[in-house]
């Protein structure tokens, strides 16, 4: 009988120990105390209630924090405003109109040479004064605008060059040699192609510093505003799980910090809105009507220059005459349909900037329309002397020194622009003044109402505490 055959197995291979990975890293005794005060702190009652005490504490205390900055900002800006970027506006403005003005009155004077009157004089020196004293306070006041040096830079090259070219105009007419209209003529070019886009650029850098901080003071305290929502609602919701667990229906502390966060609120809200209603009336009735007032007195300035100029030319040129043509319509707006306004004109700058001056700044600018038409009248009667070939009745009807001249015209329309330039920048500081003084309020009064709540929040939840003791 055959033998049972034999199970192979197979020989056991070599036993390979398990590598051990590598060693987990003790974790640092802080980190494991911070993880563990979460437990800790609502372990039991009386941890819950440090924990909220703290919690509570720091929220309203950052509540607080975030709201005087805020609204500390917001009064920085106003005061900005009013104070510095608005005066830097309007003087940027102010420096463009006296260069324009000394522009126009250099040509009547030349004009008038000899005849020239002492007021004509001085007229033109104190425009060259007010754009010098203007220019050193820009450059005082420009800060970090790198922008606004440029030009203030420019002009402070270019003045007392153009100061000297008029001199030797008038000095050349003087002993009768015709290089003087001449020189005039490149004077006034120098100021029309460099000087006074310079002017322009810099009235542009501080409108938009201005428009700004108008930003920067108008914008709401959103942030502030939130945050202390959310901390009512926490206090709130505090005192309703107190009052599960206490049956006490008040908490005199956490009341009185409830009391004092919704009264920070209704302060910053107030507040806030006081101030944003004050700089809007201030842009409104001061601000932008200025700007468009500025731009009616500027284009009245280079038309009277135009009108000068070309009786310096003496019809060599038409380039005055289409200057004339072209601002004075800017200037007044297109004729109207007849039987509207009387067949005159509307829609030109004084036109918009009447309709948007308040009160005694709208009834100056209702007078200026009536002068500007005045003023185109015998601008037009002198136009057709000098066409004619009749120059002396042109110079006499244009610069003749009589209430019938253009001169005259001119001279009243540009009082009423003065008149009611004052009249709008006393606008603006009788709404913008005190903004700031509001906001800075709010700042103060929201960090004493925030400690007021902490102490309220700690009295309140320590009572309860005390009851554990």
């Amino acid at each position: 009988m055959a033998a049972p055959a034999q199970t192979a197995r197979a020989a056991p291979g070599p036993v390979v120990a398990p590598v051990p990975g590598p060693a987990a890293a003790p974790v640092p005794p802080v980190v494991r105390r911070a993880m563990a005060w979460p437990r800790r702190a609502t372990r039991t009652a009386p941890a819950r209630l440090r924990t909220a005490a703290v919690l509570l504490t720091a929220l309203v205390l950052a509540f607080g924090a975030l709201t005087a900055w805020q609204a500390a900002a917001r009064a920085r800006a106003a005061g900005q405003v009013v104070s510095h970027s608005q005066p830097l506006s309007q003087n940027a403005a102010e420096i463009y109109r006296s260069l324009a003005d000394a522009d126009a009155t250099a040509a009547s004077a030349f004009l008038l040479a000899g005849d020239a009157p002492q007021a004509v004089r001085d007229r033109y020196h104190g425009d060259l004064d007010t754009a010098a004293r203007l220019l050193a306070e820009a450059a005082a006041r420009a800060g970090s605008s790198s922008e606004a040096q440029q030009w203030v830079a420019t002009l402070n090259r270019q003045l007392p060059q153009y100061a000297g070219l008029v001199e030797t105009a008038g000095a050349d007419d003087r002993q009768g040699l015709p290089l003087g209209g001449a020189y005039l003529r490149y004077a006034s070019g120098r100021m029309q192609d460099t000087m006074l886009p310079a002017a322009q650029h810099l009235a542009a850098v501080e409108a938009g510093r201005l428009d700004g901080d108008y930003r920067a003071a108008d914008s709401f305290p959103w942030a502030a505003l939130a945050l202390g929502l959310l901390t009512l609602v926490v206090l709130v919701r505090c005192q309703v799980l107190l009052l599960r667990r206490t049956n006490r229906v008040f908490n005199p502390g956490l009341l009185g910090a409830s009391a004092a966060v919704l009264a920070a609120l209704a302060w910053l809200t107030a507040g806030s809105l006081s101030a944003r209603s004050g700089l809007a009336d201030s842009r409104a009735n001061g601000a932008v009507p200025l700007r468009t007032l500025d731009q009616a007195r500027i284009e009245a300035l280079q038309s009277h220059t135009a009108e000068n100029l070309d009786l310096v030319a003496r019809g060599a040129s038409g380039t005055y005459t289409r200057q004339w043509s072209a601002l004075t319509a800017s200037l007044a707006g297109p004729p109207a349909a007849d039987g509207v306004n009387g067949g005159g004109r509307s829609g030109g700058t004084l036109a918009r900037a009447r309709s948007s001056a308040p009160g005694e700044a709208a009834a100056a600018l209702a007078e200026a329309q009536t002068l500007f038409a005045a003023w185109d009248d015998r601008h037009r009667t002198a136009a057709r002397s000098n066409e004619q070939g009749d120059y002396d009745a042109a110079l006499h009807a244009t610069v003749g020194g009589t209430d019938a001249s253009a001169e005259s015209a001119f001279t009243a329309l540009d009082q009423q622009l003065a008149r009611a330039a004052t009249a709008e920048q006393a606008a603006f500081t009788h709404s913008a003044k005190g903004t700031d003084g509001v906001l800075d309020a709010v700042a103060a009064g929201s960090a004493v109402l925030a400690v007021l709540a902490a102490a309220g929040v700690l009295r309140g939840l320590g009572r309860r505490l005390a009851e554990y003791r």
